[in-house]
């Protein structure tokens, strides 16, 4: 039997869910969470290697040479260096698409809360704001249906092509930065440009990956394009945003709020602009991590492993050299 090393287990699996599956394959050994110092300590002798975030570079690879599989428990695979275990013969695999219905979820969590105060009400009726109410209710913000309302969700994978679902059943107008054609998207979605998308959209969600051309694609200009009473929803990633940027803007009323469950540095830093702004609500990149999500992780990691041990490997994001 192979050897295999799960390095950081507990992002995925902080106790619910049982590693039998792969126990099943091979002998493995698991530690909740690796410091860089310690992975290649950890991973000697082992052939197969699972991460979440911890990182493999090349130099890391150099050192396990017996090392054949890296299988990352994750849909992005940035944190290993794909072309160094390329050409090292090293196959890696990632989990596509495992968590749509619970960034989803998530996302429309924000917008629902935002756009209806519910947490801010159920915090002041805890300190007995209703009970102290001559009238059967108090109204302390004006909020408005969703219906009738335009979302923009800049980009339309698995998870925008969602939105986009629930958003008609919602009643919305929906526009989208996509790279696909228009006669290819569902009834009721009209493709645009990113400016006009922000100018129009009550709503905007950004579901598209970062690189290069999206890297602080939200900043201080695109978001004087929008509306002041604009809401910004971001479950993809920090970096799409320029979070000092967005801070001043919020502060300064050029947008109404955001919704996000990323950041540019994870754990949130001390310094983070966003942390303590009354129209930010950040939750701790946990969209991803319903039950339901993690346990297909788990399944979907252990079939990788099945098709690589089989000869048949399968979710690989590079090619064997």
């Amino acid at each position: 039997l192979f050897m295999l090393t799960i390095l950081d287990a507990h992002g995925v699996n902080p106790s619910e869910m049982s590693w039998q599956g792969i126990a099943a394959l091979t002998e493995f050994k698991v530690y909740e969470n690796t410091d860089p110092e310690d992975i290649v300590n950890r991973c000697r002798g082992s052939q197969l290697i699972l991460t979440n975030k911890a990182v493999l570079t090349a130099d890391i690879m150099d050192q396990l040479p017996e090392l054949k599989y890296i299988g990352v428990l994750a849909t992005g695979y940035d944190v290993i260096d794909v072309d160094a275990a390329t050409q090292r013969g090293i196959i890696v695999t990632n989990i596509p698409a495992y968590s749509t219905e619970s960034v989803v979820q998530m996302a429309w969590s924000h917008i629902l809360n935002i756009l209806n105060h519910t947490d801010y009400y159920a915090q002041v009726n805890r300190k007995g704001k209703w009970t102290l109410s001559k009238n059967f209710c108090y109204i302390d913000f004006p909020h408005h249906e969703m219906a009738g309302l335009t979302i923009g969700i800049v980009g339309l994978g698995h998870i925008g092509i969602r939105m986009v679902h629930v958003a008609l059943a919602f009643g919305m107008k929906v526009l989208a930065v996509t790279s696909k054609p228009q006669e290819s998207l569902p009834n009721g979605v009209l493709k645009v440009e990113l400016n006009e998308l922000l100018s129009h959209s009550d709503i905007i969600s950004l579901h598209c990956p970062l690189n290069a051309n999206t890297k602080h694609m939200i900043n201080y200009t695109s978001l004087r394009l929008m509306k002041s009473s604009a809401i910004l929803i971001n479950t993809g990633r920090g970096e799409l945003v320029n979070e000092q940027e967005l801070a001043d803007a919020l502060s300064d009323g050029i947008i109404s709020a955001y919704g996000a469950d990323v950041l540019t540095v994870e754990p949130a830093s001390t310094n983070c602009p966003l942390l303590s702004l009354p129209n930010c609500y950040l939750t701790p990149h946990i969209a991803w991590a319903t039950i339901e999500a993690r346990q297909r992780v788990i399944d979907i990691g252990t079939e990788n492993i099945r098709a690589f041990l089989n000869g048949t490997p399968i979710n690989v994001v590079n090619k064997k050299s």
